[in-house]
């Protein structure tokens, strides 16, 4: 084997297949004999395509070429098709109108200008679906409701309203009752919400609703009802999501454990467990940050043996489910689980390399204030090995959200670092999920202190084992994680670069110009604005970039409307000003995360390009320079 320096070993895995692997699963659902799911496209522009698999493994797209099955609600949208019948009903990114796909053809369903609808919940019965309706007219703040369309001529009709938020419209199998969440400003979902039931009167009029579960500090997840009308749903109240049930007035727990069966609710329509026929339920959960699969009957839990460690979008049909699952060696696939046999199949599988593969090792380490935080650690895997006594270059990754968590699923991304010589460390800071609400909530007014110390203490952890070179750290994120980089990069001294992707600059540019769904987000993991205007400005990068000393390389979308691009060039600016190393690559048409394989393609290598610029290394292969101002000329 060759012995080369770390970031200079030859990789099999390009950026353009890393594009090509890219392709996202998501929203799967069983409907009779059908599996449908969502896949995202870098090579056909990014676009969201619902496919579904017959009985007989047939595969078929199910909505036109042109089509971007895309939810603009909340901006993260979600819950963007069902279906019922053979028919796919779909909401279009461009004008968030409503379609319907039979093999007969498609037509538009509903159109409502300045409307965005998501969470699809299908009355068959009533020929109509309810789902979230989000309104933008004037500089007024969106107002959000639950509505109805009425499948035949496309009107929209509300039918509950009055909450700043709602999701989850979930109608019971006999149609009689229709169970929903809602929440108020400043609560994000995962901090508290309130779960309601109402009954429909036979002409489909929805009753007045009855608050069952849910509060301030309680976060519902998930409302689910079972084929004998039993409404199920997972809650935090014990200090884990743990899945409940409603039976007659009283609210039971199925079988308490600690472990998060549960999730920020970031999208709609995310799902992790699924109840059966016979009191089963089907659940996934995450036990200090990796996933397992069980069946629990009667209060008692069997977990299947499945090697899966991450798992998501739960659903069950008769005595099947279907969900998403990946391993640490192994992308995501669509899985189908008879629960009579135990028989688990792959239905549809992402694309993986044949090389050898960086498996995300978990480990905890000590941080600041006497905490223990949580990372996964990738050691360089691939067609080499380092010198005698050289310790790899280790790029450290601060996930998003920042109410959010990373995990070891396989990741073409990861592995493209990891197989040039470069060590990866994914951390799970404090705030992060999976790891029970007391961990969550440590974040609370501590956003850009304790996920900077945590992603710090990691890699000086993993530096004190001689496991990577303390010398040659840098520090990556993207939206909240973004920030984070910047934070680590202005107010720490640990790593020598970083590069920030679509990430936050300016705190109080946050506050005032993010959408609805965020723009209360600060005051829990910040603190009120105005109110303290002076905390917001001095957690904020950008008025302290006197004290940045080391090379930063940005990554922008010129549509991202969660961070907006005068956060990236207002420190961009200030940086070169500076006289240190700055690039900036700004990709048009993308919004807050890049969905087109060419902009993967160049962001990828771009950065590559620029940890070679101040690391010192050759690449093995020949990459388009990236201008970097200060230092180029």
């Amino acid at each position: 084997m060759n012995t080369l320096s770390s970031g200079s070993w030859p990789s099999e895995l390009s950026a353009q297949r890393v594009a090509r692997a890219g392709v996202r699963l998501g929203e799967a659902r069983r409907d009779g004999a059908s599996t449908f799911w969502v896949e995202r496209r870098p090579d056909e522009g990014g676009r969201s395509v619902v496919v579904e698999r017959t009985a007989d493994g047939a595969l078929s797209d199910r909505v036109p070429a042109s089509a971007n099955v895309r939810s603009r609600v909340h901006e993260y949208g979600g819950g963007s098709y069902t279906s019922s019948r053979e028919t796919v009903y779909w909401v279009d990114f461009a004008d968030q109108s409503l379609h319907a796909s039979s093999r007969e053809g498609t037509r538009r369903v509903a159109h409502a200008e300045g409307v965005a609808l998501a969470d699809l919940e299908i009355d068959a019965a009533r020929e109509r679906l309810f789902c979230i309706a989000e309104a933008h007219r004037d500089d007024r703040e969106p107002e959000a409701q639950i509505v109805t369309v009425d499948l035949a001529t496309g009107a929209l009709e509300p039918v509950v309203r009055g909450h700043d938020f709602f999701s989850s419209p979930r109608l019971s199998a006999d149609g009689s009752k229709l169970a929903f969440l809602t929440w108020e400003h400043p609560r994000m979902p995962w901090d508290g919400t309130e779960l309601w039931i109402a009954s429909l009167e036979s002409s489909g009029a929805v009753g007045t609703p009855r608050k069952v579960a849910g509060g301030p500090s309680e976060a519902i997840f998930q409302p689910t009802w079972s084929p004998d009308g039993t409404l199920y749903w997972s809650s935090d109240r014990s200090g884990f999501w743990n899945v409940e049930r409603l039976t007659g007035e009283n609210v039971e727990p199925v079988c308490p454990q600690r472990a998060d069966c549960g999730l920020p609710h970031w999208v709609f329509r995310m799902s992790t467990f699924a109840p059966l026929a016979g009191d089963v339920v089907i659940s996934a959960f995450q036990e200090d940050g990796l996933w397992s699969l069980g069946l629990v009957e009667g209060g008692t839990l069997r977990r299947i043996d499945s090697g899966l460690t991450w798992i998501d979008s739960v659903h069950a049909d008769g005595d099947r489910a279907v969900f998403l699952g990946a391993t640490p060696t192994r992308p995501t696939a669509v899985f189908e689980l008879d629960v009579a046999t135990g028989r688990l199949e792959a239905l549809q599988e992402g694309a993986a390399e044949e090389m050898e593969v960086a498996v995300g090792e978990p480990f905890s380490f000590d941080t600041s204030e006497g905490d223990r935080a949580h990372a996964f650690f990738y050691p360089p895997t691939g067609a080499a090995e380092l010198p005698v006594g050289e310790r790899p270059v280790a790029l450290v990754k601060s996930h998003g959200g920042p109410t959010a968590a990373t995990n070891n699923a396989y990741d073409p991304a990861t592995q493209y670092w990891t197989s040039r010589g470069i060590a990866v460390i994914d951390v799970n800071y404090r705030g992060s999920t999976g790891y029970g609400r007391e961990y969550r909530d440590k974040l609370r007014g501590q956003w850009g202190i304790y996920d900077v110390a945590d992603c710090e203490a990691a890699a000086r952890h993993l530096a004190s084992e001689g496991l990577v070179d303390a010398g040659r750290l840098a520090i990556r994120g993207g939206s909240a994680g973004g920030f984070t980089t910047l934070c680590a990069l202005t107010f720490g001294d640990a790593f020598k670069a970083g590069a920030s992707h679509y990430g936050v600059g300016d705190l109080e540019t946050l506050a005032r110009d993010t959408h609805k769904f965020e723009s209360r987000y600060l005051d829990s993991i910040v603190g009120p604005y105005p109110e303290q205007q002076e905390l917001y400005r001095s957690r904020s990068p950008i008025h302290f970039v006197d004290r940045l000393s080391c090379p930063a390389i940005f990554f922008q979308g010129t549509e991202d409307k969660i961070v907006p691009p005068n956060q990236a060039e207002a420190m961009v600016d200030a940086l070169e000003a500076k006289g240190l190393p700055v690039a900036y690559v700004l990709f048009e048409g993308e919004g807050h995360g890049f969905r087109q394989a060419d902009n993967i393609v160049r962001g990828l290598e771009a950065e590559l390009y620029f940890y070679s610029r101040v690391f010192g290394f050759e690449t093995a292969e020949r990459l388009a320079p990236v201008p970097l101002r200060n230092l180029d000329g």
